[in-house]
């Protein structure tokens, strides 16, 4: 039993609008929102800063709350979420990027069920194995380590594990791609937007370094079907356009 929770700005470095951008006469945040409705969720709420988002969304029915404008971060605006809901600080809401409109229902029922199991863990996610040494290299493909029970260790742009040795053409056979979607429990937002940005957070630019600086159990599996690319950038949104359109 869990609650979506979709963050969606306005604002885009690289996509301005992008939550509004045209995907087969529809925003492409109304798609993400009635993929998620394919799933078992308790229930599925829009979380946005702007009247925009919110007048393109009601209209069809979504549930949307406008949040603090000032949020740094989507988890903060979750957080907000929570608190207006008034959810129990043992309810699990999944974090379902704005950008995903591909994201496929069964992982959001894996990473839900995945913090059902732990009843110790804030937080769950799930990765992909990494295919290329390009990718394993890339600094804006988020790499995760874990230890043998399936509890993260570490997240970072940087191509983690390191590899002593020259890979030539390969990368390590274990190497993750950690995808951003996320479960997470109330009480762990709750805790998330009281503390400070953390050290190795700052430096890599990772929210979820906050949750391992403060000693938070953060459970990680191998996603049970391949995530499609999000919309970051306007080639992103050409792409999704395309897949969408067949």
């Amino acid at each position: 039993m869990y609650h979506i929770v979709i963050p969606a700005r306005y604002g885009s470095t690289r996509l301005p609008a992008k939550a509004l951008a045209d995907i087969n006469g529809k925003p492409l945040v109304y798609w993400v929102w009635r993929r998620a409705l394919a799933s078992s969720a308790l229930s599925v709420t829009v979380a946005t800063d702007d009247s925009r988002i919110f007048d393109a969304l009601a209209p069809h029915g979504a549930q949307v709350l406008m949040t603090d404008p000032a949020h740094p971060s989507g988890t903060d605006r979750l957080a907000e979420v929570a608190r207006l809901k008034n959810w129990p600080m043992d309810a699990i809401i999944v974090n379902l990027q704005g950008d995903e409109p591909l994201m496929p229902v069964a992982n959001l029922e894996q990473v839900s069920a995945l913090l059902g199991r732990y009843k110790h863990a804030s937080i769950a996610t799930l990765y992909e194995p990494i295919a290329s040494k390009e990718q394993f290299l890339d600094p804006s493909v988020v790499k995760v380590v874990g230890d043998a029970s399936g509890r993260a260790q570490y997240f970072s742009r940087a191509p983690i594990p390191h590899v002593r040795d020259p890979m030539g053409e390969t990368c390590p056979h274990d190497a993750r791609r950690h995808i951003g979607l996320y479960a997470y429990r109330v009480s762990y937002l709750e805790d998330f937007a009281s503390q400070p940005v953390a050290p190795y957070e700052r430096l890599e630019s990772l929210e979820q370094l906050r949750a391992l600086h403060c000693g938070h159990e953060i459970r990680i599996a191998q996603a049970c079907e391949v995530v499609p690319a999000g919309v970051d950038t306007p080639a992103d949104l050409e792409a999704v356009r395309a897949l969408m359109a067949t």
